[in-house]
């Protein structure tokens, strides 16, 4: 229902505008007005979406009144009503954003049509404002999805499909800024935290928190330029700490990397925060990487690191557990003939094994973030803890597989042709079969070599024809029939799938039939 002020100071044209507009558009509601001062008033009060305005006026004329409502209501819509048809008003009309031109006197049909016409306009502008403001409130909700999935590709290196920078850009962090990473360690049995630890990240600067990883949670944190980098990172590591509820932060550890100057530095930031963590014996609840005992100087890289990752995911891949225990020992073996530094050494593996770990995650395997739980005296040692923390992954790897059954193909086909002509979602499918999405997208793409959404479109499209035989069924009842909500979706979805329009399908079926 909307709203209309009249603004006129001729009684009797107030009158007849008023007659013939609730003759024409009865769901109106009017309010008159005879000068421009009470006009301004009715504004702040009646609120009307659109004011007839007579220029000539004593007093305050309606070029006046429209610039003094429209700098307190900046929506409302105007259309000019005058006797006078001169360029100059026009002109003055156009420069106020004025929607249209009324000149007395005009027929009943020619105003009804002119504000129908505004009208519309108007309701189309509410309807985008209203989409706007969805769009920004669920915006809005995402905003922690993204980040999550900005930190995941920073930290991790992991590929995805949106890009980085369009991802960076809504987060509206400028790319210069110097940040760090954080590597923060709950409680064993702690992981209701996490959404306290967000809150506190947040609230203690401007940060970017990542997917937590068995009891660990990864966190970029932008620098703050009014404080040291150390009084930053101890402040936010203190706030952390203090929403959990064991003793002066019993069971949390911190590791804090150096201060890098681009996105490009930041995963390396974040190596240097896992090598902090790795001696949580410490009678501190943190450690930053420079307090690290360095005791080697020159720097050590694996000429085939790229290659002995590669092979590494591969045999993780294909459950070739002995090969990635057999892989990582010769790495162990080939830092110890060369006389590496221990810690460089313990780093590097620990590299390896978050490598493994994002793997894991990726086919679904759930399991506890790889974390070396002290600093290794002697390669001895290292090797046996390395051992381990691999055990632990192959284990997970084994609890996974075992729960799935052998025709689980087979059970995620069946449930697809099923209820094609449902809303179903990759996510719907998860939850029949108890499996992750990524895993079921790489089942699909294993086994069927397409992907979930394409096997759903044939199962639609297989059941639309078997519809469109009967000539009493219309197009728009199949379209609903086999899920989907929009017929002329339908059509080119059915075209590209089998080079015919459905009308064209049903004609050549037709035919078929009568021959």
């Amino acid at each position: 229902m909307f709203k209309i002020l009249i603004v006129d100071d001729e009684r009797i044209e107030r009158k007849g505008l008023r007659a013939m507009l609730k003759n024409g558009l009865p769901d109106l509601v009017i309010e008159e007005a005879p000068n421009g001062s009470i006009a301004v008033e009715l504004a702040s009060s009646f609120r009307p979406d659109l004011i007839l305005m007579d220029i000539k006026m004593p007093g305050m004329n309606g070029f006046e009144t429209v610039e003094r409502i429209s700098a307190e209501h900046p929506d409302c819509r105007y259309i000019m009503v005058t006797a006078l048809d001169t360029f100059e008003y026009a002109r003055q009309a156009l420069k106020l954003g004025v929607k249209d031109y009324l000149l007395k006197p005009s027929k009943a049909r020619e105003i009804v049509e002119t504000v129908g016409r505004v009208l519309e306009q108007i309701e189309v502008d509410q309807k985008s404002i209203e989409i706007h403001l969805l769009q920004q409130k669920a915006l809005k909700k995402t905003m922690p999805l993204v980040e999550t999935d900005v930190v995941t590709q920073l930290l991790y290196n992991h590929v995805h499909e949106v890009h980085l920078d369009d991802l960076v850009g809504l987060l509206d962090i400028r790319a210069a800024n110097e940040m760090f990473a954080m590597n923060v360690i709950l409680p064993t049995e702690s992981e209701s935290l996490y959404t306290a630890v967000k809150e506190k990240a947040r609230q203690g600067g401007s940060c970017w928190v990542g997917a937590m990883n068995g009891r660990q949670i990864p966190i970029i944190v932008f620098r703050d330029a009014n404080r040291s980098f150390r009084t930053q990172a101890l402040s936010l590591a203190r706030e952390m700490i203090s929403v959990g509820k064991s003793d002066r932060g019993a069971g949390w550890f911190l590791g804090i990397g150096n201060v890098c100057s681009s996105f490009q530095q930041i995963r390396q930031s974040y190596q240097e925060s896992l090598v902090a963590s790795m001696d949580t014996s410490l009678a501190v609840r943190n450690r930053f990487y420079e307090d690290v005992p360095k005791g080697y100087s020159s720097e050590f890289t694996l000429q085939s690191g790229k290659q002995r990752e590669k092979q590494l995911l591969e045999h993780i891949r294909l459950g070739q557990w002995d090969s990635v225990h057999a892989n990582l020992v010769e790495i162990i073996g080939m830092y110890e003939q060369d006389d590496v530094n221990l810690v460089l050494t313990q780093q590097r593996m620990l590299e390896f094994l978050w490598v493994a770990s994002r793997m894991l995650n990726d086919m679904g395997v759930e399991g506890e973030a790889p974390i070396y739980t002290f600093q290794a005296q002697d390669y001895r040692q290292l090797r046996a803890e390395t051992g381990r923390i691999l055990d632990r992954m192959k284990q997970a790897y084994m609890n996974y597989y075992n729960r799935l059954e052998p025709d689980t193909i087979h059970q995620i086909k069946q449930y697809i042709e099923g209820h094609s002509h449902e809303n179903i979602s990759l996510e719907t499918i998860c939850i029949q079969v108890g499996l992750s999405p990524s895993y079921v997208s790489k089942l699909f793409k294993e086994q069927l070599g397409i992907n979930y959404i394409d096997f759903l479109t044939e199962c639609r499209i297989e059941k639309a024809k078997k519809l469109i035989a009967d000539p009493e069924k219309s197009f728009k009842e199949i379209t609903f029939e086999v899920g989907y909500h929009d017929p002329n979706y339908f059509s080119k979805v059915f075209k590209r799938m089998c080079e015919l329009s459905p009308k064209q399908y049903r004609k050549v079926l037709l035919q078929g039939n009568r021959d």
